[in-house]
């Protein structure tokens, strides 16, 4: 233990509503839209569009989507982020650390696990959101309002961020046991890795000296793209077909979840459902890695919705590799990133 106190370690998920009530669905929606980095238009604008359009009309339609997945404990997305924060304290030295855990948007906020640290009197906080690979409305929508909250406070430990995590080994060999498991005594045709979408301006505006052409730029993965989310997705994809000998004709990436008309960066997964069903592919295994808990996207959209769309079309088989959620090696990939950015090693800590 460090003579001026413990390090703090703050959990980050994106957030999700307080229940499936169409009245917290849309207050979930309106804090989360509303954020500037989510929907980057003059505030004016992003308000009316929010306000006035998308909550009201997308509220009672999201509200049924949720009560699909919800369950006796509650969100998905909340109970398993509380499962890995109760599985993370157990690994790491009490008189060395203090976990919390918040949400984005909604409950706990940032604020309050933030609070919950300062109560403690850590004198370092290493914030880790929970987004394997970084992009301004996810992992810098968090720094963004850590940085807000701090600001207010009369004394501010050091602060740290893991903004993204695609190339840690045991991220990536949690991911491969889960698709092992899946694999072990089937054949698919097609190893779908379906991640978030994201408006291309989002991209463009990220672009290291104009880089970022949204295409071939993606398939190599280095210092002017480290930060591009969509190069970030396929090296995933890459990394996780690598460790399970998936060859590299056989995967295929994809983006989900578009919002609006604007243009998103492709290819959408809806498209590559069509395409896939029209070359004859009858089964197919997918994967969620830019989500490391179950949640709304992967148990209703991906496993649900993609599926009927392809069973529709003349698939067979659809299926889903499940998130990480709790599981004993993403739990150990969490702590291992802590302990790295804590400076320390798993052997300083055996004994303790």
């Amino acid at each position: 233990m460090t003579k001026t106190g413990k390090t703090g370690v703050l959990l980050v998920n994106l957030g999700t509503p307080d229940s499936t009530a169409t009245g917290d669905v849309r207050k979930y929606l309106r804090e989360f839209l509303m954020d500037g980095r989510v929907i980057d238009i003059p505030v004016v604008f992003r308000w009316m569009l929010i306000n006035l359009i998308i909550a009201p009309f997308r509220a009672p339609k999201s509200a049924h989507e949720y009560r699909k997945l919800w369950t006796d404990r509650g969100s998905p997305l909340l109970f398993h982020t509380v499962d890995l924060k109760d599985r993370l304290i157990e690994k790491l030295d009490p008189k060395q650390y203090k976990v919390a855990f918040a949400m984005r948007y909604q409950t706990p906020s940032i604020e309050a696990g933030l609070e919950e640290l300062r109560k403690a009197h850590v004198s370092k906080i290493i914030v880790l959101p929970l987004f394997p690979q970084y992009a301004s409305a996810s992992t810098g929508s968090v720094q963004d309002k850590v940085m807000e909250i701090v600001r207010g406070w009369q004394i501010i430990p050091d602060i740290s961020f893991i903004s993204n995590f695609i190339e840690q080994p045991l991220f990536l060999e949690a991911w491969a046991e889960r698709g092992r498991a899946m694999l072990e005594g089937k054949e698919y045709d097609k190893i779908l890795f379906s991640y978030h979408g994201l408006p291309e301006r989002h991209i463009l505006k990220g672009s290291v000296d104009g880089y970022c052409q949204l295409g071939a730029c993606c398939n190599k993965y280095g210092a002017k793209n480290h930060y591009c989310y969509r190069a970030q997705c396929f090296k995933t994809t890459r990394l996780i077909c690598e460790k399970l000998g998936i060859p590299e004709d056989k995967a295929v990436n994809c983006f989900q979840s578009r919002l609006g008309n604007d243009p998103w960066v492709k290819p959408y997964t809806d498209d590559v459902i069509d395409d896939l069903t029209k070359q004859g592919v009858k089964k197919v295994l997918a994967f969620s890695p830019a989500f490391v808990a179950d949640c709304l996207e992967t148990t209703v959209e991906v496993a649900e919705e993609y599926r009927d769309k392809f069973m529709e079309k003349g698939g067979e088989e659809w299926d889903l590799v499940p998130s990480l959620n709790s599981e004993n090696t993403w739990v150990e990939c969490v702590k291992e990133m802590v302990l790295e950015q804590s400076g320390m090693t798993s052997r300083e800590t055996i004994n303790h």
